[in-house]
This record gives structure tokens, sequence and C-alpha cells, in this order.
């Protein structure tokens, strides 16, 4: 009977193995396409539970079925976790490049801005300056003008003063000469206080 059961068991182990390794990787494959699609991450602990179901049911069967199909389910983990890191390096490379237009975008309205409000400065400030040349101008112009005058004022009150004094001075020449004149014929003046008279 021992000889009996041996044989059983080595038809039983080829028969096992055999069968198996197909659908199981099939069956694991399209779960894994399935979830990689939606979560992005290989779920790491559907390996576990798939694992643990078996070694359930029978231990020594399960280690050589995870043996023979682990390989494959590695291989389909390994090129999921590729795609998946593909992907990655891929969304991550398109959003690096969608910040870098956003900032271009950004940095040439922002010269464009600057640029703007520097020739609208620059124009103002050009007018400014012109309307300060022109005051500068009007009153450079004002204060010769009144230089002028303070000249023409200075200039008028001299002549004025000059024939005062000039008045004055012939005023004198003729009261001394009337008064020789009384003195030389010994007669007194008819007014002696002029602005008194009558």
């Amino acid at each position: 009977m021992g000889e009996e059961e041996s044989p059983k068991v080595e038809a039983e182990s080829p028969s096992e193995p055999a069968p198996e390794p197909t659908p199981a990787p099939a069956a694991v494959e399209p779960t894994k396409d399935v979830t990689e699609e939606k979560t992005v991450i290989p779920p790491p602990e559907e390996k576990v539970d798939d694992s643990k179901a078996p070694a359930i049911v029978e231990k020594v069967p399960d280690s050589e079925e995870e043996k023979t199909s682990g390989g494959s389910v590695d291989r389909d983990a390994v090129l999921t976790r590729v795609e998946t890191e593909k992907r990655l390096s891929l969304i991550q490379a398109w959003e690096e490049s969608e910040k870098t237009k956003a900032e271009n975008k950004a940095y040439k309205k922002l010269s464009g801005i600057k640029s703007w409000e520097n020739s609208k400065k620059a124009t103002v400030e050009a007018k400014l300056k012109k309307i300060e040349e022109n005051l500068e101008k009007k009153k450079a112009e004002q204060v010769e003008k009144l230089k002028n005058k303070v000249a023409f004022i200075h200039k008028t009150s001299e002549e004025k003063k000059a024939m005062v004094i000039a008045k004055r001075e012939e005023d004198l020449l003729k009261a001394e000469e009337i008064a020789a004149k009384y003195r030389a014929a010994g007669t007194a003046p008819k007014n002696l206080f002029g602005c008194f008279g009558g």
C-alpha cells in the first residue's frame, strides 16, 4: 500500500501544478489590471490574500503553486509597477511642463505690465519735467520783468530825486539872486512869508 500511495501522490502532484498555474495567473492578472486602473498603485494586499486563501485549504500544494505561479505574479507585479512608475513619471513631467508654461506666461505678462508701467511713468515724468521747465522759464521771465520794473522804478525815482534836487538848487539860487537884488536895492521883499501871504 505504501507503494500505491506514492504513485498516487506522484500522479496527483504533477496533475495539480499543471492545470492550476495557467488559471492562477489569468485570475490574478485581470484583477490586478482592474485594480491597477482604479487605484493607480498596485495593491500588495491582493498577493497576500491570494496566498492566504489556498494556504488555509492545503499547505503543501499551495507552496508549490505559489512557487510556480509566483514567478509570473512577480513578473506581472513588476510590469504593473513599471507601468505605474512610467505613468506617474509622465504625469509628473506633464505637471512640471504645465507649471513651467504657467510661470513663463505669468512672467511674460508681468514683464509686459512692468514695461507698460515704465513707459507710462516715463511719459508722465517727461510731461512733468516739461511743465517744470515751462514754470521755471515763466518764473525766470517774471523775475526778470520784476527786476526790470524795480530798476525802472529806481531809475524813475532817481530822476525825480534829481529833478527835485535840481529844482531846489534852482530855487536856492533864485532866492539868493533875489536876496542879492534886494540888498543891492536896499528894499525889503513885499512878501516875507510867501506861504502865508495873501
